[in-house]
């Protein structure tokens, strides 16, 4: 390393946030930037030890020590394709993945890790500043055609791989703009969508088609798809919500995360709504269900947009500050995760279950729940009900309790496509021209585990596409 002492002479400086009373008056992204030389100085903290965990457990195997070492020297051209080599869209996961490297930096058992994902972030927007991230049409062209269904990071992914390789890809978006919940489910403040029309336009520019609006199985069928191209990568994520089943759910004034979220989305994208679609909290009290990710961007969102109040509640119960015994370093740590959108105000309440909904004339006014007890089991393994009732005023009650499998849609069915018992699709039981990426066979997950689940698929479809110039020989 350029300097192997600098994670013993400098301590982590994290850019840290925007104040919170700046930020809740606009939607810009809430994360600062350190200035070029404290950034360097962050970049030689990594400590190259004898074993890497932070590549361990890295979803991408990004090589860490190695693109860090390189930024440090200020070898961008080099840092950047070491980078890119193992991750394809590191300026987005430089701002929204959860650092599972950090968690497992050698440093980190101080809890002092190296700074990996504001590195990365880093290192990928000075790529771009200095004119390194130009355009690379592939040099061969195979004639093979591949359609993509989904614009999410996985479709991005295997359209970016199997364009290299030379095959001509289309992705189908049916959205108005590509990017899948990169684009309408995380807010601008954790990810400003110039940074993903930025990528795309890249894409675009390196010869990948995207037709957007076109929704695939109604628009264009699975027929056209399976009679136009040579493999068929279905890209399409996990997008049926779970839903909650109680009394008073048909109420006004319920909605699912991913409404509350992609219509906010779309507002500072510049469309306009009005009256009951506009999906807005000012002056109400909110109740986000569920603790999640997608919950605490809910959070900030309602915050954004003039909450009365906002309350998050969670049905498992609040883990704790530190990691317990049985969750050891490098492991990912079980414990309490407090979001930027959680500071800028929210009550937060855990092991709680909602049982019913209230309100009058038709809209949502109040949410009643009762606490369980996770010492306490049932014979099926459920927490106990203590009994212990609550109520808590709602005027909109947004759910965030994750999703559950693929929206089970035309494509799907005229394509044949078999999904497991809870609803995921059957890879085994596949036409051999038609993959999978991403949520859509492996439930949801992170953004880096889609970018992987595409490299993945990219690669099992280019020897396939191989295999068939081998045929006609």
């Amino acid at each position: 390393m350029g300097d192997p002492r600098s994670f013993i002479e400098h301590k982590r400086k994290n850019a840290g946030n925007r104040p919170a009373g700046e930020r809740l008056t606009d939607f810009a992204e809430v994360e600062q930037t350190l200035n070029s030389h404290d950034r360097l100085i962050q970049a030689s903290r990594c400590m190259d030890c004898g074993v890497p965990f932070c590549h361990w457990a890295c979803t991408t195997h990004s090589r860490i020590p190695e693109w860090q070492d390189a930024m440090f020297c200020e070898r961008w051209d080099e840092a950047i394709d070491i980078l890119q080599d193992t991750n394809d869209l590191p300026e987005i996961t430089g701002r929204i993945c959860p650092a599972l490297c950090e968690k497992s930096c050698v440093l980190a058992i101080s809890d002092e890790p190296v700074t990996i994902r504001e590195n990365e972030a880093a290192l990928a927007e000075k790529a771009f500043d200095l004119g390194l991230m130009q355009p690379k049409p592939p040099r061969i062209t195979t004639g093979k055609k591949v359609a993509v269904i989904g614009s999410g990071p996985a479709g991005i992914t295997v359209a970016n791989r199997l364009n290299q390789e030379g095959h001509q890809v289309t992705v189908f978006e049916k959205d108005e703009m590509p990017g899948g919940l990169l684009t309408y489910g995380i807010p601008d403040f954790k990810l400003n969508k110039r940074v993903v029309s930025r990528r795309i336009e890249l894409l675009e520019k390196e010869g990948i088609r995207f037709e957007t609006n076109v929704y695939a199985g109604k628009d264009i069928t699975a027929r056209e798809l399976t009679g136009k191209y040579d493999a068929i990568c279905l890209a399409v994520g996990a997008r049926e919500p779970r839903d909650l089943q109680v009394p008073g759910r048909e109420l006004t004034g319920i909605w699912f995360a991913m409404d509350f979220l992609s219509r906010q989305n779309d507002i500072i994208a510049g469309k306009t709504f009005s009256g009951r679609q506009r999906i807005s909290a000012k002056g109400k009290h909110v109740v986000v269900i569920g603790g999640g990710d997608t919950g605490s961007d809910c959070v900030g969102t309602a915050n954004r947009q003039g909450a009365r109040s906002v309350t998050q509640v969670e049905i498992l119960p609040k883990p704790p500050e530190k990691r317990p015994a049985d969750n050891p370093w490098p492991y990912w740590p079980q414990t309490l995760r407090t979001s930027s959108s959680h500071e800028e105000g929210c009550t937060r309440l855990w092991s709680l279950q909602a049982t019913r909904i209230k309100g009058a004339n038709g809209q949502v006014r109040e949410i009643e729940l009762t606490r369980l007890d996770w010492n306490r089991r049932t014979k099926k393994g459920a927490p106990m009900d203590t009994g212990e009732k609550t109520s808590l005023k709602a005027d909109m009650i947004l759910l965030a309790m994750g999703f559950v499998h693929p929206v089970k849609d035309k494509l799907l069915k005229d394509l044949n496509i078999r999904l497991h018992q809870r609803g995921y699709i059957d890879t085994e039981t596949l036409d051999r021209k038609i993959f999978i990426a991403g949520d859509a066979a492996t439930g949801p997950s992170l953004v880096v585990k889609a970018i992987d689940s595409g490299q993945k698929t990219a690669w099992k479809m280019n020897e396939y596409l191989n295999s068939l110039s081998k045929d006609k020989r």
